[in-house]
Order: structure tokens, then sequence, then C-alpha cells
């Protein structure tokens, strides 16, 4: 028996081929869904009003403010963000569902290990081999504002992380892993202005973009992921040089 409720929140756009994998992997688990939308022109909206009455369709203000606005909705004990290409495996179903049910919880946030799959294959090294804060109690946390690259920050206390696998199918193709990286790339040389960093020319561009590619198909062994973990290596080398290509020609007036 449920001792502790759990919001989920999700912010969506055109993402009808993706998002009902998601949220068939929360709604037995959850208490209530909370979905913002942001303007979608296929059947995003109509999927989700299948599996929750709260969906707000909205502007779009970037990752960050959007997220607060579907945590500010939160009414739970427990959060639970997700997003659209995401879903729970069985295993971290279960492992959700036995932590909702014990007495009391000492830790105040978890991460999620995340199985990232790509092209037909779920990555086990390189960068995607991390655990993503994505559970965490209600009451105190935010989210940063940031336009791209958001983090929540829980209240104060202990980080456990969660058996089972988030699933992540972050690409729809390799077109549309491209589009993304560029968004991404471009986002990120913007929050970065804004904060005032600089890019120090694009000499250190390169090298950035080079160290990317070593650190993360050598020394987080990308590599074992065979030709897929060399594509992933490449494309966030790519990634971060063309956010520093963006940052300098922001710095430089020329963008």
């Amino acid at each position: 028996m449920k001792k502790h409720t759990l919001s989920v929140i999700l912010i969506t756009k055109n993402e009808a081929d993706r998002v009902e994998v998601c949220l068939r992997s929360v709604s037995d688990i959850a208490d209530e869904i909370i979905v913002l939308d942001s303007g979608s022109t296929d059947e995003t909206v109509e999927i989700c009003r299948r599996y929750t009455d709260n969906v707000t369709i909205t502007d779009w203000p970037g990752f960050g403010k959007q997220k607060q606005r579907a945590l500010d909705k939160a009414s739970c004990d427990w959060v639970l963000s997700i997003d659209a290409d995401e879903a729970l495996d069985d295993e971290m179903k279960q492992a959700l569902s036995q932590l909702l049910s014990q007495e009391s919880i000492k830790e105040t946030a978890y991460r999620l290990p995340w199985g990232v799959t790509l092209y037909g294959k779920t990555l086990k090294y390189g960068r995607s081999a991390r655990s993503v804060l994505r559970l965490f109690k209600r009451e105190g946390a935010k989210y940063t504002l940031d336009e791209v690259h958001e983090t929540v920050i829980p209240v104060s206390g202990e980080t456990g992380t969660l058996k089972g696998l988030l699933l992540h199918y972050t690409h729809r193709d390799y077109g549309h892993g491209l589009d993304k990286a560029a968004q991404y790339a471009w986002l990120g040389a913007q929050k970065y202005h804004r904060k005032g960093k600089k890019s120090h020319g694009l000499v250190l561009a390169l090298l950035r973009a080079l160290w990317t590619f070593f650190h993360i198909y050598i020394i987080r062994r990308g590599f074992l992921d065979g030709s897929v973990g060399f594509i992933v290596a490449m494309t966030y080398a790519q990634v971060n040089f063309n956010k520093y290509v963006g940052l300098w020609l922001l710095e430089n007036n020329r963008s």
C-alpha cells in the first residue's frame, strides 16, 4: 500500500509518436499527471488527455521556466519529472512503487540511471552511462530557469539512486538527432552569453570539441558501445564546438 503520493510532470510539443509509451509507463503509479504543452500541432494533446485531465496549453519560455511551471502545479509528496521521449522500464517501475510504499524515506531526491537508446542500441558507456536527478520531494524543490540543460534543486538532504532504467529514446532518426544537436548548441551559446561566460576564441572551441570526444569515447569507454558509441561521441564533440562558436559570434555581435 502506498504511503506517499506521486506527481508526474511532463512538458510536450509535437510528441504524438512517443508520448504514449512515456505515459503508459507511469500511469499505474502516478497519483496525478501534469502536462504542459507549448502548441503541439499533432495529436500530442489528445493522447495526453487519455491519461490525465491536467493538460495546459501554454507558450514556450524555455526548458527551465516551463518545468518550473509544471512543478508549481504539482500537489503530491513526491515529483517525477519525465520527458516525452523517456519511459520507466519494468524494474524501475517496481522500485519506485516499493519506495512509495515505505513508511518513511530518508532521502529527499533520487537519481535515475539513464538507458539511452539510439539506432536500436541501449548504450552502457560514454556520456550515456550516467544517472539523472528526476525524482524528488516536492516541498522546497525548484528548477534553475536556464534556457536548456536546466536542473532541479531539491531540498537539502541525501540523494539515492533508483534501480532499473529510465529509457531515453533521444532521437527519432539521424536527421532529428542533427536538428536537436544544433538547437541545443545554439541555446547553450545564448545561455553562456547571458551569464557572461567567455569563449576565449575559436581555437579553444576546437580544443574543447577534441577533448569532449576523447573524454566520452576513450576515458568513459564509449568505444565499448561500438559504432553507435562513436557516432554519439562525435555528436557531443560537434555540439560543444558549435556552442562555443555561437558564443564567440555573440560576443563579437556577428551572430
